[in-house]
Order: structure tokens, then C-alpha cells, then sequence
């Protein structure tokens, strides 16, 4: 059932609604995964430099990578102008992390349609400042 606002907003509001919900439900269900593994395994992921470089597993490694992700949700509906760009940012490391671990070219594409999407989110929770 949509809401009477949805139904009256704008298709720019709508936009913007649709982009936030899902920007920030889905770095909060990919990171509380990351504790659980259920989607995937979410270690094997890693580029193997960069397990090499960190202390401890790859699977604690992902814990961290989790909270980050949730904590970058949370920030998208709080605040979706600067939530936006740390999820594009994050996006961006993940892509050069799958280019770099091989194999993962089309998840690497997939993240690059999810950078475009947070760019777009961010768009449109900047508010227009041209003068009259």
C-alpha cells in the first residue's frame, strides 16, 4: 500500500525515497551478514594482499567490514548527503578489491551500478543553492 505523501510527492521525491531506503537497508542486511555468512562467504571475497596485510583472519576482518557497513546505513538515513558519498566511497574499495582478487569482474561491475546509484542519491539530497 503507498503512502498519500508518496502518492502526491514528486517523481524527484520518489526518486530520492527509493534510493535512501535502499541504501540503507542494504549496507545494514550486507553488513549484519557478514557476522552470519548466510548470503555467502563473505571471506573468500578478500583479495589475498589484502588478508596478507591485515592482522588476524579474513573472516575478522569481515567483522569489521560488517560494523562499517551498518554504521554506513545508518549514517545514509540519518544524514543521506554525506551517508551517499561514504557509501560510494565504500563501493569504490570494494570494486578495486574484486578487480584486484580476480574472478569477481561482475560483482566489480555490479558495485560500479550500485557507486552510480549512491552518486545519485547524493544529487538528489543536495539542495539546489542556484539563485533565482
Amino acid at each position: 500500500m503507498v503512502t498519500e505523501s508518496l502518492r502526491t510527492s514528486t517523481p524527484t521525491q520518489q526518486a530520492f525515497v527509493l534510493l535512501r531506503t535502499v541504501f540503507t537497508a542494504a549496507p545494514i542486511l550486507f553488513g549484519l551478514d557478514k557476522f552470519f555468512n548466510l548470503m555467502t562467504d563473505w571471506p573468500g571475497y578478500l583479495a589475498p594482499w589484502v588478508d596478507d596485510l591485515m592482522p588476524g583472519t579474513a573472516q575478522q576482518f569481515m567483522y569489521v567490514v560488517g560494523v562499517i557497513e551498518i554504521a554506513a546505513g545508518v549514517l545514509v538515513a540519518l544524514r543521506p548527503r554525506i551517508g551517499s558519498l561514504v557509501v560510494a566511497l565504500w563501493l569504490a574499495g570494494i570494486i578495486v578489491n574484486l578487480l584486484i582478487a580476480a574472478n569477481y569482474y561482475d560483482v566489480a561491475l555490479r558495485d560500479f551500478g550500485l557507486l552510480v546509484g549512491a552518486l545519485a542519491l547524493n544529487r538528489l539530497a543536495t539542495p539546489d543553492h542556484r539563485a533565482g
